[in-house]
Formats: C-alpha cells, structure tokens, sequence
C-alpha cells in the first residue's frame, strides 16, 4: 500500500508520535498550521469516514480528546480547532481517515473562518427530509 500515514503506523515513515493506542495513533503534522498541530489516525486503513469502522472512529474521538487536553496543558492555546476532511473536493490531502487537532491563539492570523450567510429555509427543510428519509429507511 502506498498510504503515508500507513507507512508511519508501521514504522517506514519517521514521525513525531504523541499518542498510541491499539486503534490509533497521534503525530505532529509536518505541515503544521500552528505549533502543537497534531493528526489523530485511525490504524486501521480507510479512506474516509465513509469507510472507517465505527469502533475505529469512536477510538479516534476519544484519543483526540486526550491529545487535545495535553496540548491545552503543554501549549495553553487559547482555542483548538478540530478539523477533519473527506475527499479531494473536501482538501482531503491523504486519502487515509485522520482528524485534525489545531491549537489556536488570539490573533494568530491563520483563518478557518467563513462568512455567515442564512440558508433558505424551504431548502433547509428539503435537505433535511431527504437525509431523515435515508436514515428511516435503514440505507447508509
């Protein structure tokens, strides 16, 4: 396989590890938006959140709350965003599920931020009951 952060888990790739568990393992990003910016993977190979087991994902959760509350001590952030992406048209860069730990200061000038703008609110109800739709009739 051709994944980096599947060569990380096993060891062909060096990184700066934080965290492991049997389900997850925690590194610094080597492109980091601010210091402390860490990538929770999941060990187990899948693409998106589509795809990842949901006991893997439970695991990521819980193991970014734990990495998020050492970089609240190390760091003293005064924010932290928690960022994950699902497919190119989302920048999803590596193809391999991963949550994002971005600690965040006042003024640190890095965005992440968009303009709020209301939904239509007949299109909002539209959306909704085609995902409510899906959801009652058991497809996933």
């Amino acid at each position: 396989m051709d994944c980096v952060f599947c060569k990380i888990r096993d060891g062909v790739l060096p990184a700066t590890k934080v965290y492991e568990d049997d389900r997850v393992l925690a590194v610094l990003d080597i492109h980091p938006l601010n210091d402390g910016h860490t990538l929770v993977l999941t060990k187990a190979h899948a693409e998106t959140l589509w795809e990842a087991d949901p006991e893997d994902l439970a695991a990521a959760v819980r193991a970014a709350q734990v990495v998020a509350r050492a970089i609240r001590e190390a760091l003293k952030p005064d924010g932290l965003n928690v960022l994950q992406a699902n497919g190119r048209a989302a920048f999803q860069s590596v193809p391999h599920f991963h949550l994002h730990l971005v600690p965040r200061w006042e003024g640190d000038g890095r965005g992440l931020n968009w303009e709020l703008v209301p939904g239509q609110a007949d299109r909002i109800r539209t959306v909704g009951e085609q995902i409510r739709a899906h959801l009652q009739s058991g497809q996933e």
